[in-house]
Formats: C-alpha cells, sequence, structure tokens
C-alpha cells in the first residue's frame, strides 16, 4: 500500500517541521544561495559597469562545454574541493550525480576538458586570464579561480561568443552555474532557444551582436572592459550600446547589440532577478 508504506520505509528516521533539514555535511545536496537576500520588492538590476571577461568563445558551445555532467577529476577545482572534504577520490562521482551540491556545479561550470577559451591562447579546458592592477597581460587560472578573484573585487562578468551558443541538451545549470560565477550577460552571435531562456531565468541578459557583426568584426579581444547601457525599464527587443575600453591604450570601441529578452514575460522575469525570485514575490503578495 503506497499511503502506508512498507516496514522499511516507516523506519526511516526523519525530522519534524515543515521545511527541509538541510545537512551541513552532505556533500551531494547543500542549500543553494539563489533566494539568499532576497526582498519583496525587487530593485532594479545593478549595472553592468566596466565588467571583465571571464570567457571568450567561438561557434557552437555546447550546454557540456558550459556545465559538464561527466566524471569528475581530481585536478579540477570540482575535484580539489571535493577532496578538501575528505571525499575519496573514487567516491568523487560525476557532475551529473552532484548536481543537488551548487559548490561542485559552481566549480564545474565552464570546465569541460574540450572547451577552448580564447583568452587563454592554446590551452584547453576551463582556463581563463584574470585581468587586474598588478597583472595587466593577465595572469592564467582556472574560470573558477578567475571569477571568485572578479566577485571578490566586485567586478561584474560577461561572456563573449559566436554562433549558437548554448547548443545541446536542456541544462539548468549551465545557466545557474554562470550566475554563482558572476556572470551578469553573455553577447553571443546567436542562441539556442531553451538556454536563452534559461540565461534569463537565472537573471542573466543575452545580447546579440547585430546581423552581420561579430566579436571578431568589432575587434573584440576579451581584455577590455564592458559597460552596457541600461536604464530600469527594458523593452523585449531593444537595442542596446556597448562601450568597449582597452585598459593599456585607452581607445574605446562602441557597438549595438539586441537584447534578447523577447516577451514582457521574460522583461519582467529579468527585472525581478529570475525566474526564483519572481515567483517567490508572487507568492508572498498573495498571502
Amino acid at each position: 500500500d503506497v499511503f502506508t508504506g512498507t516496514e522499511q520505509w516507516n523506519a526511516i528516521e526523519i525530522p519534524e517541521g515543515d521545511l527541509y533539514a538541510w545537512e551541513a555535511a552532505s556533500t551531494y545536496i547543500r542549500k543553494p544561495p539563489f533566494l539568499e537576500q532576497v526582498t519583496l520588492v525587487a530593485d532594479p538590476p545593478a549595472k553592468i559597469e566596466n565588467a571583465r571577461c571571464l570567457a571568450f568563445f567561438g561557434d557552437s558551445v555546447t550546454t557540456d562545454h558550459i556545465s559538464p555532467a561527466g566524471a569528475i577529476k581530481p585536478s579540477q577545482p570540482a575535484g580539489l574541493y571535493l577532496a578538501s572534504l575528505g571525499v575519496r577520490r573514487e567516491e568523487f562521482n560525476s557532475f551529473g550525480s552532484r548536481r543537488g551540491n551548487h559548490e561542485v556545479m559552481v566549480r564545474g561550470t565552464f570546465g569541460n576538458i574540450r572547451v577552448r577559451n580564447r583568452l587563454a591562447g592554446g590551452t584547453e579546458g576551463g582556463f581563463t586570464l584574470h585581468f587586474s592592477q598588478d597583472t595587466a597581460d593577465g595572469e592564467l587560472m582556472t574560470i573558477y579561480e578567475a571569477a571568485m578573484l572578479y566577485k571578490a573585487a566586485r567586478v561584474p562578468l560577461v561572456v563573449i561568443a559566436g554562433k549558437d551558443y548554448g547548443m545541446g541538451s536542456s541544462r539548468d545549470w549551465a545557466a545557474k552555474g554562470c550566475l554563482l560565477l558572476g556572470v551578469r550577460a553573455v553577447i553571443a552571435c546567436s542562441f539556442e532557444r531553451i538556454h536563452r531562456s534559461n540565461l534569463i531565468g537565472m537573471g542573466i541578459l543575452p545580447l546579440e551582436f547585430i546581423e552581420g557583426e561579430s566579436a571578431y568584426t568589432n575587434r573584440l579581444t576579451g581584455r577590455e572592459y564592458f559597460t552596457i547601457s541600461m536604464t530600469d525599464t527594458l523593452v523585449p527587443g531593444c537595442r542596446l550600446d556597448v562601450r568597449a575600453i582597452d585598459p593599456q591604450t585607452g581607445s574605446e570601441k562602441m557597438f549595438s547589440v539586441r537584447c534578447r529578452i523577447d516577451t514582457p514575460v521574460e522583461a519582467d522575469c529579468y527585472m525581478n532577478g529570475g525566474i526564483l525570485p519572481s515567483v517567490l514575490r508572487k507568492i508572498a503578495g498573495r498571502q
């Protein structure tokens, strides 16, 4: 009887209460930070000013490039994290099995061993250059390490890509991981439909180069500071201006992009910071 259960099922010890009792020691399921510091009234999205490029990709970046589901390797940030918690190498398992642990998943974002980030030159895997006042030429490190340094310095991040960004299977962590890394916008030539929607659902702005333009035609290197012109209201499909400044020469490039927030519902979702804060506010408003 599914309503009474078996003897073994009924013998399972469960905590009392209406809320899930998160286990701090669990390496599989941890309380994610997506609803921390959510207020009843949404503030306008923070401006994207003097952002740095975390990754600079070509065409056909898949969701598996962005959020791999395969085995966790000991040398990867996720493997080092699990090892620091005393997890044995043979028990690392896969990213797919640990998708309930945001600490693992954010460390795996852009961690596919075959992904090619142009900022990292010929280095394959989840690497990038981190730029600071002390390292004008950039320091090679993992994408996760660079993102955490930028986050500590409160530097917003963008990702630049070519055609069909986010193609492949639909993976929510391909958007969730970007948010936790601090990515505020993705500028690409085109997006896969579902991934574009998932980016908006996590409060990340999808922007497309104007038809016929690309990072190449705009002579971008990924080393620039990027500022995106935005207002407190966002009209679906509007054009926005992007200013890219070379920090070494001071030269400035201006180009336009098309906002790929396509509907008023998507605009409302983005202005609320994503689908989770949006739904939470609607539920709270009905109480």
